[in-house]
């Protein structure tokens, strides 16, 4: 069965875009947006914000709670993030129809760099949040340099490149932070500016030391996997390599567009049939900026996809979103997903933070008779058949199905955590065991933690040890393994808890071989399902339980060996999940760990498919079956009789 097409509503249901053009079902069979829809937004999206600019333009003040930097940095990020949706939109009608754009953002660069202006910017100091949107302003007046740079006064330019030249010579965080060095000294380089071409050349061999294989980056040191990878450790080489043009080492780009092309045949499978992508990592308010190395494959002749699909995954990331109401009813993006919710957001997230998912328009630069924008919609993978993908790089094992749209992934790899000895917090971002395009993770006020998609020993208060830093084993076909350490209070080093994941279709069992003091309590859960309209429905019965959505989407975890007397639960908590005000998780809890080394054997499911779910609510536990050797072999076979092994 393959997944239906995404609706083609009437415009008029969404009111907060009005004006958007009419669908056209024979260019776009999918999602029946064209380029002129992306045009319709990014002018939305940019006259929104002018009730909150500053009255010299240079900074735009919008509301929610200010960023770790500030206010005025805040009003900068608006700029500068704001900047970069304009620059594509005017490069890309080649200056034209764009109304007061090449204007409004010419003053406001003029006011902004005058040291003597109120509107002034905060200068670029070391690790400041500045550092940041200076590359930007850097890309943004590179891609307008006919309409905006070459035409602004010689006192102006000289006041930009100043402020930009805070760069050179600065710290930088040692993280994606090193390209945006990179980006801003490029500029300089190219307009005769100060720079330093060592800084330059030391930020592009860095990116080379994070490098992991298969088109992978970690951002900075340790296993900082998500997708920093698509809007950044791979975008800004292919915008460093449009401005630096001759002065690019060829070799290195070459190189460049080798591992963006690998990375894209990960990509294009992180996003369902609904266009939602997959919800994993921190910064996840930047939405559909996933789109962003869709369309720098396609600049950089570096994409494996064809041009009907390309168009087809990132015009369905941005419809996902605004079927949803996003932007909001001013046409600002909020902090949040689809409402606004601080708990996808991070310290250095401000009022205008979202406004990097300018990123996703970059596609706008391509010529509107491009083959991108021309020729018909290809479906995405997930529709065209069930996929299992494994990733060696970040330790990842990709699933999805085709029957209900639904994309899946396991985490055995990326934890986020600088290198031993430091620690960090456990973020519900980076350590459940998987994340899919149609959920997201239980985000409690902290210290809190949700149940969903983790494996606990529990203090004798009931608080979960959390998994903390995640040790990969391997990665291959339907398998994925790894290790963490379950720390109880006072009890030292902690106890080794080792996961097997082996997936097929919407089905995953997890093999867990768990030490722990005689009597601990061992608590697991399934994924979290959420509702806007009201609380899913809960359903418990001997080793299993159940959280099922209004529409379907149903979520179970049934206990298959090693769960004798286990308890069952739906736990139902409210504002805590960025898809619905109400969400529910089931989970299992073995009262009394034996002590030692215990064998538990869990089947986590989660579906929309009514082929799946059948009459019977636990249907989906029914026909998967389990037996242990006595060496110790999991043999695994699935409802469809598929057969799977998991060796000691």
């Amino acid at each position: 069965m393959s997944a239906p097409h995404v609706s083609l509503p009437d415009p008029t249901h969404l009111p907060n875009l009005p004006g958007l053009p009419p669908p056209d079902p024979r260019t776009s069979p999918y999602t029946g947006w064209t380029r002129a829809h992306w045009e319709a937004i990014a002018d939305r999206l940019l006259d929104a914000l002018t009730p909150y600019a500053s009255p010299g333009l240079a900074q735009y003040r919008l509301p929610g709670p200010p960023s770790h930097s500030g206010p005025w940095s805040d009003g900068l990020e608006g700029f500068a993030r704001s900047f970069l949706l304009a620059a594509f939109r005017i490069a890309g009608s080649g200056g034209r129809r764009t109304p007061g754009l090449i204007e409004r953002y010419a003053a406001g660069l003029a006011s902004g760099t005058d040291p003597h202006s109120p509107d002034r910017w905060p200068p670029i100091t070391d690790r400041g949040q500045p550092m940041v949107e200076a590359a930007s302003v850097a890309i943004a007046l590179h891609e307008t340099r006919p309409w905006i740079w070459d035409r602004l006064d010689d006192r102006v330019r000289q006041r930009i490149a100043d402020w930009l030249g805070g760069f050179v010579g600065a710290v930088v965080n040692d993280s994606n932070w090193r390209l945006f060095q990179v980006i801003t000294e490029e500029f300089l380089a190219s307009v005769g500016a100060p720079h330093s071409r060592h800084e330059i050349d030391a930020g592009l061999a860095r990116l080379e030391d994070w490098y992991r294989g298969d088109g992978w980056y970690t951002d900075g040191d340790g296993r900082k996997f998500d997708y920093y990878n698509a809007w950044a450790l791979h975008l800004y080489p292919v915008l460093w390599a449009r401005i630096a043009g001759p002065r690019a080492d060829p070799r290195l780009v070459a190189e460049h567009r080798t591992r963006l092309r690998s990375l894209l045949h990960d990509h294009q499978h992180f996003f369902g049939a609904d266009g939602a992508p997959l919800h994993q990592g921190r910064s996840l308010t930047y939405r559909f900026a996933t789109a962003a190395p869709l369309w720098a494959g396609v600049l950089a002749d570096a994409t494996p996809l064809p041009p009907g699909r390309t168009r087809r995954l990132a015009s369905g990331a941005l419809k996902h979103f605004a079927e949803r109401g996003v932007p909001d009813e001013r046409g600002l993006l909020t902090l949040g997903w689809y409402r606004s919710f601080l708990p996808v957001t991070q310290r250095y997230s401000g009022p205008a933070s979202p406004y990097w998912a300018s990123k996703a328009f970059l596609g706008l630069l391509l010529p509107a008779g491009h083959p991108v924008w021309t020729v018909p919609e290809e479906p995405g993978p997930v529709e065209t058949g069930d996929v299992r993908r494994a990733l060696p790089a970040p330790g990842w094992l990709l699933h999805s199905t085709a029957a209900d749209g639904i994309v899946r992934l396991v985490n055995h790899g990326s934890d986020r955590l600088p290198p031993p000895p430091a620690t960090s917090d456990d973020s519900p971002h980076y350590a459940r065991l998987a994340y899919s395009s149609a959920t997201a993770p239980e985000t409690p006020p902290a210290p809190h933690t949700g149940p969903d998609n983790h494996i606990a020993l529990l203090a004798p208060d009931g608080t979960p040890t959390p998994r903390g830093r995640i040790h990969p084993l391997a990665v291959e076909g339907a398998r994925a393994a790894s290790w963490h350490r379950a720390v109880l209070p006072g009890g030292g080093e902690g106890h080794r808890i080792e996961t097997v994941s082996a997936v097929h279709g919407p089905w995953e069992v997890r093999v867990h071989r768990v030490e722990a003091p005689p009597g601990t309590p061992v608590r697991e859960g399934g994924w979290a399902v959420a509702d806007d309209t009201g609380p899913p429905t809960g359903r418990t019965g001997p080793c299993r339980a159940l959280a099922r959505r209004a529409d379907g989407l149903t979520s179970a975890i049934v206990g298959l060996h090693g769960w004798q007397d286990a308890g069952a639960a739906v736990t139902h908590a409210v504002g805590t999940n960025a898809y619905g005000h109400h969400s529910a998780t089931p989970h299992l809890t073995l009262p009394a760990h034996p002590g030692g080394t215990h064998l538990l054997v869990t089947l986590v499911v989660l579906s929309a498919d009514p082929e799946v779910n059948g009459g019977d609510p636990h249907a989906r536990g029914s026909g998967t079956r389990v037996r242990v050797t006595a060496a110790g072999e999991v043999e695994i076979r699935f409802p469809d009789g598929t057969l799977e092994r998991v060796p000691r």
